[in-house]
């Protein structure tokens, strides 16, 4: 079993209306995850609390088969002590052995495993390819101010049930709010109190998505921070370059600037 993660505190949200190209009205709420902006990071325990989430849930059905599992004592990650990493792997996951030609023990050097249901997508870069918000076409200004929205799609469509039901040629359909045209053949993957953590942190649907996207980010951009950290030092140089080359051109052209025509 998965060792209780510690938690953090809870994010807060603002709820924002958006429609996506081709589908039908979706209800995409923006929220204030705490990696968002050119300073932002990941939230070390809210990380924990979404692999538990994806452990006890999600890895039923989804894998994550690019994600190596040693990741998880990356820093800027869920940053868990290696024996913790050994251990999660050892008691959650089994990977094929070709040469013993039986199944062992996953290790921290193997990947999360692959989806094993059908219809299943893997989850590793699914924050990535999902964008929840669409601005204009060809402008693309809710991306620019509000990134593309992946994980706030993922945690709305977790959160985004309304309970209704319907059966269209044998397959169950189940009401969504931010599914294109309203209907999931997914059924609601969540509920209330359904996982534990080991400091009472809210385990409601609402958290709970907001957790398990945050950790489904991190999965696919799991360098973000230090890509952030890059940028930021590498504008800081430039503008620093820019005002010497200003500077210099300006002491260069002076004497020329202000000699008198003769």
């Amino acid at each position: 079993m998965l060792k209780k993660l510690v938690i953090g505190a809870a994010l807060a949200l603002t709820p924002v209306a958006a429609v996506a190209a081709g589908g039908g009205d979706q209800h995409i709420e923006d929220f204030a995850f705490s990696y968002e902006g050119p300073f932002g990071s990941y939230d070390q325990n809210q990380l924990q609390r979404g692999l538990q989430i994806y452990t006890e849930v999600c890895a039923a059905c989804h894998g994550l088969k690019f994600v190596p599992i040693r990741t998880l004592s990356d820093e800027g990650g869920p940053h868990m002590p290696a024996d913790q990493v050994r251990a999660y792997a050892a008691d959650n996951f089994s990977v094929y052995d070709a040469e013993a030609d039986e199944d062992r023990p996953a290790t921290p050097v193997d990947n999360f495993p692959a989806n094993t249901n059908a219809g299943a997508p893997d989850l590793s870069l699914m924050a990535k390819a999902r964008a929840g918000f669409h601005g204009p076409y060809g402008s693309g200004m809710n991306q620019l101010f509000k990134g593309m929205g992946g994980a706030e799609y993922i945690a709305s469509l977790l959160d985004g049930y309304t309970g209704e039901e319907k059966t269209e040629a044998g397959t169950t359909l189940y009401a969504n709010t931010a599914f294109p045209g309203g209907w999931i053949s997914m059924a609601p993957p969540l509920s209330d109190e359904q996982v534990e953590f080991s400091d009472g942190h809210a385990n409601d649907v609402r958290a709970m998505s907001q957790d398990v996207a945050a950790f489904l980010m991190w999965t696919a951009e799991p360098k973000m921070m230090a890509r952030q950290s890059v940028g930021f030092v590498g504008v800081l140089m430039l503008t620093i370059l820019s005002v010497m080359l200003y500077l210099t051109n300006k002491r260069i052209w002076a004497p020329i600037k202000g000699r008198k025509d003769s």
